[in-house]
């Protein structure tokens, strides 16, 4: 140490008291008496040699104590660590443990936290984060993905790999999902904790979309549907910070050993189901958590799990989870709101409101400030309609009886062309229904401009094949139905169009 040198420099060179070189160094008198007592038993001669270094010169004042451990009981310090990380437990309880064990024999209390510490630093995987048993499951997903080919068509493609790693004892899981969609990512949540047979006191996922709302290093936002996976199992969730790796270690060497022991096994495998590449990854994910690890004294992944996360797991909800997606929606001035390409009626009175809708997988709620306002029986079909009569305006539940051939018939009454414009409106989309609205616009244009021009837009329209409301009103608001179209049948097209009148302007006008 550079103060014992410092100290015999002062003493011997410059000839000071160790009063005056307590008061230089800023130590008390007796610690310069203890050193120069010490160096004169040393024998060593000043000025020292010059081979000699400070650190040589410190072990020679100050040799350590070596306490000899001949007949002493060397404690299983893998065991104790193992003992650690479950709640309650203390070193000054193990070394308790340990004592009554191994009476006179037993080395003591600081001798023996000393040997712990020591032996934790030769850990190869030991770590910065102490993960307490039953604590914590990390969660991520694998770089990589898998192909599935459609053995018909040979449509490839590729699925996301789920991986979840618990703290204290690696104990590792892994699922193929279609992708890290909302519902994917949930379910996987899911089956990991039924796979688990309970539930850790906290979920620690990285900060994806289907995961984190809002990522931020202290307060970060979680999605909603999430936030309800968690309370329905009484868990928290904690995301990683960002750009935190040392956060989620855990799941970082998780995924890592998953790509280089299972996802590399299987590289040169073809598989045409999901089922059949999660029945392979299982198979694997076995062997892996039942293969030794050098660091843990050859314990593997499951004996440790049963050992310490699972006694320490709280029990699963007697209910099963039910995937459950929440979504803030607006109301359409048609008094519908949309969840999966479907729209469900509200009551019409929130027209524009911003409310918040809850799927599950048999019903579909929407809430407005705390209360439901509208329940149904959730849909598969897309592009339709489920409204409830007592949601509409009552000038509106007579609509509920319109079909094409009615819409047809409404717009034939106002002329042939409109009725043809009308059918080609319908027939242009998927389903008839998606048109229905843009129709009723169209023959709502009669109250504006009257039939007569209504009708005449509408045979341009159809000579120019475009039966499309946008144009129609195009054509009405820059008075442009009047234009003369060349026609190969002139006694259709007279037989046609509406008889003249003194405020038609015919074909002439224009020369």
């Amino acid at each position: 140490m550079e103060t014992c040198f410092k100290i015999l420099q002062l003493k011997f060179d410059q000839k000071l008291t160790n009063r005056c070189i307590g008061l230089t160094m800023k130590i008390s008198s007796s610690t310069v008496f203890e050193v120069l007592a010490r160096f004169k038993a040393t024998s060593l001669p000043w000025p020292l040699p010059a081979a000699m270094s400070h650190d040589v010169l410190e072990k020679r004042l100050f040799p350590v104590k070596s306490t000899p451990l001949s007949g002493r009981v060397t404690p299983d310090l893998l065991h104790f660590d193992t003992e650690m990380r479950k709640p309650g437990v203390t070193r000054q309880l193990l070394w308790m443990e340990y004592k009554a064990q191994a009476g006179e024999l037993a080395m003591g209390y600081s001798h023996f936290c000393r040997c712990y510490r020591e032996w934790k630093k030769t850990r190869r995987l030991s770590m910065r984060q102490e993960h307490r048993a039953g604590e914590k499951l990390f969660i991520d997903f694998c770089g990589p993905t898998i192909p599935i080919i459609n053995p018909d068509t040979g449509e490839v493609r590729r699925v996301a790999i789920f991986v979840a790693v618990m703290g204290a004892s690696n104990y590792t899981y892994v699922e193929a999902c279609e992708g890290q969609d909302m519902m994917s990512w949930l379910n996987a949540n899911s089956r990991c904790l039924t796979f688990l047979g309970g539930v850790p006191k906290l979920l620690i996922p990285d900060n994806l979309k289907s995961a984190v709302k809002k990522a931020d290093r202290y307060e970060p936002v979680i999605n909603d549907s999430y936030q309800a996976l968690a309370e329905h199992y009484g868990t928290v969730i904690i995301p990683a910070r960002p750009y935190k790796p040392k956060d989620k270690s855990k799941a970082e060497n998780g995924v890592l050993i998953v790509e280089r022991w299972l996802l590399a096994r299987i590289r040169n495998e073809t598989f045409h189901t999901l089922r059949a590449l999660n029945t392979r990854l299982r198979e694997l994910l076995t062997d892996l958590n039942n293969r030794p690890m050098k660091g843990y004294g050859n314990q593997s992944r499951a004996e440790r799990f049963r050992v310490l996360d699972a006694p320490a797991l709280s029990p699963l909800p007697l209910a099963l989870y039910e995937y459950t997606e929440y979504k803030a929606v607006k109301v359409g001035p048609d008094y519908h709101v949309e969840y999966a390409r479907h729209w469900y009626s509200v009551p019409h009175e929130l027209v524009g409101e911003r409310l918040s809708l809850k799927a599950g997988q048999s019903v579909v709620q929407i809430w407005h400030k705390g209360q439901c306002v509208a329940q149904h029986p959730c849909s598969p079909h897309e592009y339709k309609h489920t409204t409830n009569p007592l949601h509409m305006p009552a000038q509106h539940r007579g609509h509920g009886t319109w079909t094409p051939e009615s819409l047809v018939e409404m717009g034939s009454r106002i002329g042939p062309f409109t009725g043809k414009v009308v059918d080609a409106m319908l027939k242009a989309k998927t389903h008839p229904e998606l048109a229905y609205r843009a129709v009723l616009g169209l023959t709502a244009l009669q109250k504006k401009y009257g039939k007569e021009r209504l009708e005449k837009a509408c045979y341009i329209a159809w000579h120019y094949n475009a039966p499309d409301r946008r144009f129609i009103d195009n054509l009405l608001r820059h008075h442009r139905e009047n234009q003369e179209i060349p026609c190969s049948d002139r006694n259709e097209q007279r037989s046609l169009l509406s008889p003249e009148h003194e405020n038609l302007r015919g074909p002439g006008y224009y020369h």
